[in-house]
């Protein structure tokens, strides 16, 4: 089954406009809005050949229907079906790994906001590709792509039947695990992340599960300075991988 291929969200449609016009079918915004930044969503539309049309509150709710909590913000976008990525093309790869390769496991990530950040937070710090497991894990529907702000449709998104066994063929082609877990007393400043790396993010609420853990090489936390015990997931992606770009870039200043 294919994966929803609606974005919506200014932030988001503009992202794809600017970037990747090629992969929209059309723009769809809503009657009753014709503000500003509408206006300036057509105007990209118009420079870049995208057909848009306007369409009822009716056609809009049918279009997002069981997306209750989708701020679509007056303006939505169809985009073409691409093919999904799958463990062949992890396979690829592999075989073409080189020493700046960065990829990011979630290991039980079920809400789709959080995969939407977690995905726009991998392309930002270069990220070849996110992995997370076919069962349990947040699907990649419009809310999701919305957060994402287009990284969605950037940054390759691979469901792997068996994230242990995935691992470990990770791991035969030189690829260093380091999962993060809160009880272990190695801080993420003290760890090497450089080299060919994937950072292995738990779920929201019970982290990684057993077997993924045993399998990483290393574990890893974040100093937390104040009260709060631990970091949304979305955000503790984001400090793990930042970490991972900087050591990298001062090994490349050194």
């Amino acid at each position: 089954m294919s994966e929803p291929t609606l974005v919506f969200g200014i932030h988001a449609v503009k992202g794809l406009l600017l970037k990747h016009p090629g992969k929209i079918e059309e723009l769809l915004f809503l009657d009753q809005r014709q503000d500003g930044r509408v206006r300036e969503l057509l105007g990209l539309a118009r420079d870049k050949s995208v057909h848009s049309r306007s369409v009822s509150k009716n056609e809009f709710e049918n279009l997002l229907k069981g997306q209750s909590d989708a701020a679509h913000q007056g303006v939505i976008v169809r985009i073409k079906a691409d093919r999904i990525s799958n463990e062949s093309d992890l396979d690829d790869m592999l075989e073409a790994l080189s020493p700046q390769d960065l990829f990011l496991v979630l290991d039980g990530v079920t809400d789709p906001h959080n995969l939407g950040a977690c995905l726009r937070s991998a392309n930002a710090a270069g990220v070849k590709a996110v992995i997370v497991p076919k069962d349990k894990s947040a699907p990649l529907n419009p809310a999701a792509r919305k957060v994402a702000c287009g990284a969605a449709d950037i940054t390759p998104l691979i469901r792997v039947t068996n994230l242990s066994r995935t691992i470990k063929h990770m791991q035969s082609y030189g690829v260093w695990f380091v999962g993060t877990a809160g009880e272990t007393d190695h801080s993420l400043h003290e760890v090497s992340l450089t080299g060919p790396l994937a950072i292995v993010m738990g779920a929201e609420d019970k982290g990684m599960r057993r077997l993924t853990r045993e399998n990483c090489d290393a574990l890893v936390k974040i100093p937390m300075m104040g009260e709060v015990s631990s970091l949304n997931v979305s955000v503790a992606t984001g400090v793990c991988l930042f970490e991972a770009v900087r050591q990298r870039h001062s090994l490349k200043q050194a």
